[in-house]
């Protein structure tokens, strides 16, 4: 589901809030995907990227974020 509103998720490493979030990828969010079921978004849209949210499982859960241009013509 597209959620407009930020939903905080949790890793065993970090709690992400919007601000985290914002501060970390330099942009400012806009919507982000969840499946059903999971508590982690698959996508989050910011004014100027598609970040891709990869799992990072070893020991913890961790993940990474992936910034893919949402206008590459405009950077």
């Amino acid at each position: 589901m597209i959620l407009n509103e930020w939903k905080e998720f949790n890793t065993d490493a970090e709690s992400y809030s919007q601000e985290i979030f914002e501060q970390q990828i330099g942009d400012v969010f806009e919507a982000m995907y969840m499946e059903k079921g999971h508590d982690i978004p698959n996508y989050i849209w910011t004014k100027h990227y598609t970040v891709i949210i990869k799992p990072n499982t070893c020991v913890i859960n961790d993940i990474s974020f992936f910034k893919v241009p949402r206008h590459p013509s405009t950077l």
